[in-house]
């Protein structure tokens, strides 16, 4: 499928069916740690990147594969930021219509200084924005926004969405050494996390590869530190495998390329995702995906990963 993948396990969502309504890497930040390379298309132009009937159409024909409560949930996430899609509100309004599965939209949350963005979540049941700075100039260096994003922006559009929507809202934030794992950057950072007052924050972890190599996981003493100033309603959702369930496909080579598109994954994670397939024979088939050019293999701390062959990382090493 084209729009849809998944479902994915999650700790947060329980079996979450993907809805990916953003080509790869178009986004209006260029994240330091982003998993999935560097950012293609710094654009803060919303529009209708893909046809939304196309896209609501095959999120409908993906739900009718599965039995009620086979899928807790439909999360809108995976190549870029989805409040770029123009038509998302109505992609979210004509879907609560069509299913009782509840609906997560995961996003940097930049553009919710717009009413226009803030009425398009509204029939969302949660909305997970990402907070991993407390002042301009972290969010400078750590999210890299287009040139019109600012720090002020983006509390603005937090706050505010906060007070009119009705459903779960959880902040994300993900902690990286020797950046806003600090005394002073925490102690911002618990700051506008208190002026938002989200229902929960979910302290995140870059384990897989960063689009900037120089980007680490900090140590354990540092995400406890984290944990006590961002308060009770802070915990760490850190994932320590990903597994995509690939059903459905008739040719394995081309869920492979579906899945690592987006979530750049291990050999055990592909393993345990593709629990029927010969490790020997997922091997030849990984060689055979990165000589042939469909996916690119990273080496992270040793670990070797699998991503889109169009990603694009800064410093990370790659193998040929």
């Amino acid at each position: 499928m084209k729009y849809v993948f998944g479902p994915i396990p999650s700790r947060r969502l329980g079996r979450s069916l993907g809805i990916d309504p953003i080509p790869l890497k178009t986004c209006n930040w260029n994240c330091v740690y982003c998993q999935l390379g560097r950012t293609s298309e710094l654009t803060n132009e919303r529009r209708d990147y893909f046809p939304p009937d196309e896209i609501i159409a095959e999120v409908r024909t993906a739900l009718q594969s599965y039995d009620v409560g086979e899928i807790d949930w439909l999360t809108f996430a995976g190549s870029g930021e989805p409040t770029l899609h123009a038509s998302l509100g109505r992609i979210i309004a004509e879907l609560k219509e069509a299913t009782n599965v509840p609906i997560a939209v995961i996003t940097n949350g930049s553009l919710l200084y717009l009413p226009e963005v803030r009425a398009a979540l509204m029939p969302a049941d949660a909305v997970l924005p990402t907070l991993d700075a407390g002042s301009e100039r972290l969010y400078q260096r750590i999210d890299r926004p287009a040139p019109e994003l600012t720090f002020a922006r983006l509390m603005d559009g937090l706050i505010a969405f906060r007070k009119e929507f009705q459903g779960h809202f959880w902040l994300e934030v993900v902690l990286i050494q020797g950046l806003n794992d600090t005394a002073e950057a925490l102690s911002d950072l618990a700051d506008a996390v208190r002026r938002i007052a989200p229902d929960q924050v979910h302290i995140n972890l870059p384990i897989r590869p960063p689009a900037v190599s120089s980007v680490e996981v900090p140590d354990d003493e540092s995400v406890q530190r984290a944990c006590d100033a961002l308060g009770r309603v802070a915990e760490v959702v850190c994932p320590t495998a990903v597994s995509i369930q690939v059903a459905g496909h008739h040719d394995l080579g081309e869920a492979i390329c579906e899945m690592v598109r987006r979530h750049p994954m291990s050999r055990e994670d592909l393993c345990g995702s593709l629990c029927e397939v010969e490790p020997e024979v997922l091997d030849r088939l990984l060689q055979h995906l990165t000589a042939s050019g469909q996916v690119r293999e990273l080496v992270r701390h040793d670990k070797r990963f699998w991503a889109s062959a169009d990603s694009r990382y800064a410093g990370v090493e790659t193998t040929t």
